[in-house]
């Protein structure tokens, strides 16, 4: 067992690359920006995507990047609504559902914690329909730190007064699962593929599930 259940009284599970597949968000910051604000620049695709990619690196792990009223203003385009244009890419990840359902039957508190901007979690539950399965979903814009940022956990802890041992969080970023384990959340699980179409990757510093039936086991 990954987990040990009697153990575990709260879950915090991610939710892009976690959850729902990270091949929407890849390719939606990786092409689909980059063609819009070529056409809009009048610029060739190559030469937005080196326009781009300095401006995404120096905003990751900053909140800034997951909001998308701040890239709609200093892109000039309309990022929730270039979201909405594919959001047929939107997926859930295998096995995820078959989880959140056997989860939600047991007594343990189940929270969604994402880095997602508020118009970006919206169109993602509408899609899936897996609000129904969490005590709470919480946005680090409504917190006003990423959870990269060490602000984030003290005030998630002051909202929801969870154990620390007794919590797990399931997160495909490495960089939050150490900020959760520096703030003490008791047991960590990192996601090894969180792109249906990128290859599984290779993770040593926590224990790893490749698809969610992985923790079904002992639950």
């Amino acid at each position: 067992m990954i987990v040990d259940w009697k153990k575990i009284d709260t879950v915090l599970l991610d939710m892009d690359g976690t959850l729902l597949d990270l091949n929407f968000d890849n390719h939606f910051w990786q092409e689909f920006v980059p063609l819009n604000f070529a056409k809009k620049q009048g610029l060739s695709i190559e030469l937005a995507k080196q326009q781009l990619q300095p401006r995404f690196k120096s905003m990751e792990g900053k909140l800034e990047w997951y909001c998308l009223d701040y890239w709609s203003d200093v892109l000039e385009l309309d990022i929730a609504g270039l979201k909405a244009e594919i959001s047929e890419l939107i997926a859930v990840l295998p096995h995820v559902t078959e989880f959140l359902e056997k989860i939600h039957q047991s007594s343990k508190k189940v929270y969604l914690v994402t880095n997602a901007h508020r118009d970006s979690l919206n169109l993602k539950m509408e899609k899936t329909c897996l609000q129904v399965f969490f005590d709470e979903i919480i946005s680090s814009h409504d917190l006003g730190f990423a959870k990269e940022h060490p602000d984030f956990w003290r005030l998630l802890h002051q909202k929801q007064k969870f154990e620390k041992q007794t919590t797990l969080m399931v997160d495909d970023s490495l960089i939050v699962l150490n900020a959760a384990k520096q703030f003490g959340i008791g047991n960590l699980v990192s996601v090894s593929r969180p792109d249906s179409q990128q290859p599984k990757k290779v993770i040593t510093d926590y224990p790893a599930i490749e698809d969610f039936r992985e923790l079904l086991i002992g639950l």
